[in-house]
């Protein structure tokens, strides 16, 4: 599978010249593991969407950080500092991404001009034309809301293109998680070490809503899940094949707008 092949089904699929997107994809799923297509296969997607997007455009990707020390996240919060004492600074600008986000995120952040925001737990990575716009001045605290790249996607018109992504893969959907007007969402906190400009380590924490279990009881499994089979069911993006992988391309605004009117009818 090559990258012109890759390109052909991206423009089949609607991708176009110019487009800010925010990339999902399963490697595995598309036919680009490590085991079916060798050492490359990530750069090989790469490749075919930094080509179908062109010069003008941008893809994002969300990033997260591997943090050693995570696990300290789930304990209380008065034990943390205490535990987190005498441990290695998290480096924000190296750091690999986070597992769960796959491989080619990973690739994605390593590429060379790929640009990152400055924040561990909700750090995403930018290339192209508005990529430094995208990244600039990421809130610290609540950031997945209001001035972050997750807004500013929903108002340039950026797209979210999912290529045989889990369907809880939707990170747009965090962003709605801070317009929708609920009653007592969820809030948490993660705490970290950084090394601050001169150097020395400091401990940090960050507020915000609960992006891992969710802003409200919910009786499902995930409520992120739901919310896309729902839009999916109206037929208002585009869908067909890139690889192997059912892939999807979504407008961010709609789908945001959808996912907070659903979480206000359906979350308490």
């Amino acid at each position: 599978m090559t990258s012109e092949e890759l390109l052909a089904d991206l423009r089949a699929l609607g991708v176009r010249t110019g487009d800010l997107l925010m990339v999902h994809a399963s490697l595995r799923r598309i036919g680009l593991s490590r085991a079916e297509a060798g050492a490359d296969g990530a750069e090989r997607l790469h490749d075919a969407l930094e080509a179908a997007v062109g010069a003008e455009g941008t893809l994002m990707m969300v990033l997260g950080s591997h943090y050693e020390m995570d696990w300290v996240n789930k304990g209380p919060l008065e034990a943390r500092a205490a535990l987190l004492a005498g441990s290695a600074p998290l480096a924000q600008t190296t750091a690999p991404a986070m597992a769960e986000v796959g491989w080619l995120a990973e690739t994605f952040r390593r590429r060379s001009g790929t640009i990152l925001s400055d924040n561990p737990s909700g750090r995403f990575g930018a290339r192209g034309a508005r990529a430094p716009e995208l990244m600039a001045d990421q809130p610290w605290h609540d950031y997945y809301g209001p001035g972050s790249p997750l807004e500013k996607l929903v108002a340039s018109g950026g797209r979210v293109l999912r290529l045989g992504a889990n369907p809880d893969t939707v990170t747009a959907l965090h962003y709605a998680e801070y317009l929708a007007e609920l009653p007592n969402k969820t809030r948490t906190r993660w705490d970290y070490v950084i090394a601050d400009s001169g150097g020395v380590p400091r401990h940090v924490w960050i507020d915000c809503l609960d992006d891992s279990r969710g802003i409200a009881d919910w009786d499902g499994d995930d409520y992120f899940v739901d919310i896309l089979q729902a839009y999916l069911a109206l037929g208002r993006h585009r869908e067909g094949q890139v690889g192997k992988a059912r892939s999807e391309l979504l407008d961010a605004a709609d789908l945001v707008d959808f996912g907070t009117r659903w979480m206000e009818a359906n979350l308490k």
